[in-house]
């Protein structure tokens, strides 16, 4: 299973994939979306959505999971990063991504064990769970990538729960 892992941002959206088998998840790629702070907000988030179609055609992922805005202390970087999300989330159901949604805290649990963690202690996970040599660089490909180890813990423990 192929999951995708999207950390959301206007001007730099992170995104991971890794295949789940067995239990265990291996890196397939990472990396960032990058928008030009020039450009208008329609643009910006045009390209966004662009770009995150390009990449579940060569990906070809089975699901999908979206960081959720849970609190934010600046009003206005929280609409835009709303803003980033809609175009994630509204672009996966367009091209049948099931998604799921999870809190930094959770993302933070499933990766590190606790939601205290720092995100330095979370990218350092990350990369042990991945077995990389280097830490995934930038931070926000990093994040898509703990947010996409996350929901490959989760739908493990939902499916045994289901038994």
């Amino acid at each position: 299973m192929i999951i995708l892992g999207l950390d959301p941002g206007t001007a730099t959206t992170g995104y991971g994939l890794v295949e789940k088998i067995n239990g265990d998840c291996s890196l397939v790629d990472f990396g960032i979306i990058e928008t030009s702070r020039d450009l208008e907000a329609g643009a910006r988030l045009n390209i966004i959505e662009t770009a995150l179609e390009k990449i579940i055609k060569k990906y070809q992922p089975d699901t999908a999971a979206v960081e959720k805005l849970f609190f934010h202390r600046n009003v206005t970087t929280a609409m835009k990063v709303s803003e980033a999300r809609g175009v994630l989330i509204n672009t996966l159901a367009k091209m049948n991504i099931s998604t799921h949604e999870y809190t930094p805290l959770q993302i933070k649990q499933a990766v590190t064990g606790s939601g205290a963690s720092p995100k330095k202690e979370v990218q350092k996970m990350v990369g042990l769970l991945l077995k990389l040599k280097e830490t995934p660089k930038p931070d926000d490909a990093a994040d898509g990538l703990a947010i996409a180890i996350c929901c490959g813990h989760s739908l493990r423990i939902e499916a045994i729960n289901k038994v």
